[in-house]
């Protein structure tokens, strides 16, 4: 998916933050590759990363400094430079879900804040290194992503990692932000594993909300109009749906040389995460009641 060159982005939606002392490995995020992370830390370390889907706070920040991404005033910036595509995004996303949040009960919608960082990063959930992967944290209602993770997508994981991938991965954690927002985080059990999981459900509610996106996405307008985004093409779609399953807890699982064992799922199937994005694709954020339907149907 490509932006459009006359597209006015407004850069100062997303920072880069810088970090003072180390305190640990975050808690309290919910990521993407908190997908990835979460999985294959705990199973071959032992670390317990599990308060990366609590939502809690683990303590303030020290000495943070944050500056606004500089340079990104155009699709045409987007199209050509990792970090500013992270500012295209968010000027999508947040415009998106500035008129689509009443749809799933979201009266009063909030933009999250988005920061990048490079190695590593203290935030309201603690402290987190590149490891962790994107992810969202729900004290500082705000994203954070090392954009060397996209490389990783395709040298670790087998992803191809292209610019819909990498903005998919944007579009899910800004869903959790929506489920921040709506009470879907307060409400669910995060306690358990398994398939049909309120954990699960969580996980896959947020690819469908990236999908709902992505599906709205070449309607989305700047100030003056523009469309952001060009439509999008199959091979793009399918380079999501890539980056989609190669998070599948199924698919980590395997790849880690362990037996796939659904009862420990936190995140969903490959089929379950690329279904879910296409169900969003289709049918926009009132498709994406994960919770409403069930387990058979999860």
């Amino acid at each position: 998916m490509s932006f459009n060159d006359d597209a006015r982005l407004d850069s100062s939606k997303v920072k880069r933050r810088g970090r003072g002392r180390t305190t640990g490995i975050a808690a309290g995020g919910v990521g993407i590759v908190g997908i990835i992370v979460v999985a294959l830390v705990q199973q071959f370390t032992g670390v317990n990363l599990s308060g990366l889907l609590d939502g809690g706070s683990v303590g303030a920040p020290q000495q943070i400094e944050s500056t606004a991404v500089a340079g990104c005033t155009t699709g045409a910036d987007a199209n050509a430079d990792v970090d500013c595509r992270m500012v295209g995004a968010a000027n999508s996303l947040d415009a998106y879900w500035a008129g689509a949040a009443p749809e799933i009960g979201v009266a009063d919608y909030r933009t999250p804040d988005f920061f990048l960082f490079t190695s590593s990063v203290d935030t309201g959930c603690g402290g987190a290194t590149s490891a962790t992967g994107p992810f969202y944290c729900p004290p500082d209602q705000a994203l954070y992503v090392d954009t060397d993770f996209f490389e990783q997508l395709r040298s670790q994981f087998g992803a191809s990692g292209g610019p819909l991938a990498q903005m998919y991965v944007v579009g899910h954690e800004w869903g959790h932000h929506m489920q921040q927002l709506s009470g879907a985080f307060e409400a669910a059990d995060r306690s358990g594993t398994g398939p049909a999981s309120d954990t699960v459900r969580l996980e896959v509610q947020a690819d469908c909300y990236a999908g709902a996106w992505i599906g709205a996405a070449t309607t989305v307008r700047d100030d003056a109009g523009t469309t952001f985004l060009e439509p999008v093409t199959q091979a793009q779609v399918a380079d999501a749906l890539d980056a989609a399953a190669a998070v599948g807890d199924d698919r980590i699982q395997a790849a880690g040389g362990g037996r796939v064992d659904p009862d420990t799922w936190t995140h969903g199937s490959a089929e379950q995460r690329q279904r879910w994005f296409e169900t969003g694709r289709a049918g926009g954020p009132t498709a994406c009641d994960t919770f409403g339907v069930p387990a058979s149907a999860l």
